[in-house]
């Protein structure tokens, strides 16, 4: 595959792509461009692209496909810019925003036709060029929007020219993957963040609360550690999925209220019993609209160096930890560490290393 790829953006997701197109396809030209220069020049120092762009204009005059990896507002502003430039008549554009009604819209009212919304759903901790990893997409789902059967080759063309990030491709229509993508990953956000700013006020008053929030409550609010000005973007790029999600929610939570103030034992418990049982279908483990977090927990006895060890091991074994947390829950002479890592494959090596090492136990919830 000979052409000319432009990645507009050179952040996790663009240099990650960037990666990946080159390995599954090293005939590829890919040119680069970000408003961080220093960005730039990291990617084309370490090969992640093969040429750097000073302009928009520059970068896409001889682009095969465009890829436009930026929050959805930059996207858009994007969008109406090369709606103005003299493009090649088959060149293929597309975005990884996570958000896409609007942002197909706004590309089909420029008479932008050969534009088709992507989003791969994958994350790290991590930000940046710097962070640039070719595993990042593996096994995640990636959307790519359709509504156009005469675009089906352009998608189709998308898909080979991603085979190296080992993803699942889905095609769905530009509202049917903002109704899913607000029910399953913008509303948990939006409650995730209120829970939290609740929890704050509650803090001033009840300040022991703080402390025993390391538990449980940390964890199920993660993803409010979030990119503020990202979320900001989201919200207003899918308001009309998410206002009818959350007028449901709302009535939900009244409705609890009402068993609650009632004493209604019996909607409780069938509350939770369906809840129970809904949540034990999931998928374990897959990469879906949320980042999977991966948790080994290691029972450790409390002595001086065994963080240390732990660590050590890790190392040894060439794992990266995203997070490592004590969890203070026991009262007698053993801890537990709780490890994070990026991938599922990553918990099954520690796990095997650490227990192969040391007498320590190992476990998943």
């Amino acid at each position: 595959m000979k052409k000319n790829v432009v990645i507009v953006g050179l952040g996790l997701i663009g240099s990650s792509l960037a990666l990946c197109i080159k390995k599954m396809h090293p005939s590829v030209t890919i040119i680069g461009l970000d408003k961080e220069e220093t960005s730039m020049t990291f990617a084309l120092k370490r090969q992640i692209i093969d040429q750097k762009a000073d302009s928009l204009k520059e970068a896409v005059v001889d682009a095969d496909i465009i890829f436009l990896c930026a929050p959805v507002k930059s996207t858009l502003t994007q969008l109406e810019i090369l709606s103005h430039l003299d493009l090649k008549k088959n060149v293929v554009i597309t975005d990884v925003g996570s958000t896409k009604k609007e942002i197909v819209a706004k590309a089909q009212s420029l008479g932008l036709n050969s534009f088709i919304g992507g989003h791969p759903m994958a994350g790290s901790h991590k930000s940046g060029v710097t962070a640039a990893d070719e595993d990042l997409f593996e096994n995640a789902y990636y959307i790519l929007t359709n509504s156009d059967q005469a675009n089906a080759q352009n998608v189709r063309q998308l898909q080979e020219l991603l085979q190296g990030t080992r993803a699942k491709f889905v095609v769905l229509t530009a509202k049917e993957h903002d109704q899913i993508t607000g029910m399953l990953s913008h509303l948990p956000h939006i409650i995730a963040a209120g829970l939290v700013n609740q929890s704050k006020q509650f803090n001033e008053e009840h300040p022991r609360s703080k402390q025993l929030a390391a538990g449980g409550f940390r964890d199920i609010t993660r993803i409010a550690s979030s990119d503020p000005q990202m979320w900001t973007d989201i919200l207003l790029s899918n308001k009309e999925a998410l206002l009818d999600l959350m007028h449901l929610w709302q009535k939900e939570m009244t409705q609890v209220a009402d068993w609650i103030a009632s004493e209604n034992s019996e909607a409780i418990f069938q509350f939770f019993f369906e809840a129970k049982e809904t949540r034990n279908q999931l998928p374990v483990h897959k990469e879906g609209a949320i980042p999977a977090f991966h948790d080994l927990f290691v029972d450790v006895p409390d002595v001086p160096g065994v963080i240390a060890e732990i660590t050590g091991l890790l190392g040894k074994a060439e794992l990266s930890l995203i997070n490592l947390k004590i969890l203070e829950t026991r009262e007698d002479i053993y801890g537990i560490l709780q490890l994070t890592f990026k991938r599922q494959k990553d918990v099954e090596k520690a796990k095997k290393y650490i227990e192969k090492q040391t007498s320590y136990l190992c476990y998943e919830k």
